[in-house]
């Protein structure tokens, strides 16, 4: 049922997600309300209306599109944590990030996006990456490539002898040992800074715009549409255990993506000395 879907239906969860953004967040967008933003873990992690709202509606046309499949959400789980158990469930899962960089939602920034992936036991099948203001709709599917308004894209490699660009977990989001742990990347030819929207940093990685992320936590609305979308544009990642990210969760942390092999395995090393 599932490569049925697949080989017919990417086109209606691209429509729906459009749909949702145009109903539920465009009409937000810089038109926040006091009252619509809430800060749910303390002031550098926000959920607005648009959120909310966003993952209602995606849940019901996702679910609608492919019958008997199941929605883990960003704003799902922090109402319930048990609705991460069906990343190891036998349905269908869509994992959904509504507004991936609310904070810049938030700050009327145009550096925010929708994040979707089809998995399904464990596996990432397809992905869609949906930056609105931006203009940016970029699809992934499990060895069939990835694509960005209708062009495929390479992540290619890095210029020889130029600095990696490295985008690593911000700050504001970090624990003094998560801080430790990013220092091995304070060294020569590493140029790193803090991540925006990490769907939009994975794209950029994916485009070849930039080198690698390195990344402390492993919340699967982040990571799942991105992780796939570059690894289908050529690009490669590992755990610091020096294993595939699990979707499920417990992973050896921090873990890296970049634009190729070599380049998640410099990466690593350097994690892994600060360690």
């Amino acid at each position: 049922m599932i490569e049925e879907f697949l080989a017919g239906g990417l086109g209606a969860v691209e429509e729906a997600i459009r749909t949702a953004v145009a109903d539920e967040v465009m009409p937000r967008y810089r038109q926040l309300a006091a009252h619509e933003i809430v800060e749910k873990k303390g002031p550098h992690d926000l959920v607005t209306t648009a959120d909310r709202q966003a993952e209602e509606h995606l849940t019901a046309s996702l679910t609608k599109l492919l019958p008997g499949s199941v929605v883990v959400g960003e704003e799902g789980v922090h109402a319930d944590p048990s609705v991460l158990t069906a990343l190891g469930g036998d349905a269908p899962v869509w994992i959904v990030d509504p507004v991936d960089g609310t904070r810049q939602f938030v700050h009327g920034d145009p550096g925010f996006a929708t994040l979707v992936t089809l998995a399904h036991h464990g596996e990432l099948l397809a992905s869609w990456t949906y930056a609105p203001v931006l203009g940016h709709m970029a699809i992934a599917r499990r060895g069939q490539g990835a694509w960005l308004g209708g062009e495929r894209i390479h992540s290619g490699s890095p210029e020889p002898g130029a600095d990696l660009h490295v985008a690593i977990s911000h700050f504001d989001f970090t624990t003094d040992a998560e801080k430790r742990a990013l220092a091995g990347l304070r060294a020569p030819g590493v140029a790193a800074r803090p991540c925006g929207s990490a769907g939009l940093e994975y794209l950029n990685v994916a485009r070849g715009l930039l080198d690698a992320t390195a990344f402390t936590w492993e919340n699967v609305w982040d990571h799942a549409a991105g992780l796939l979308l570059v690894g289908e544009a050529g690009g490669a990642h590992a755990t610091l255990g020096g294993e595939p990210f699990r979707i499920a969760g417990g992973n050896a942390l921090p873990f890296t993506t970049a634009r190729d092999e070599a380049t998640v395995r410099h990466i690593l090393g350097l994690l892994a000395a600060a360690g």
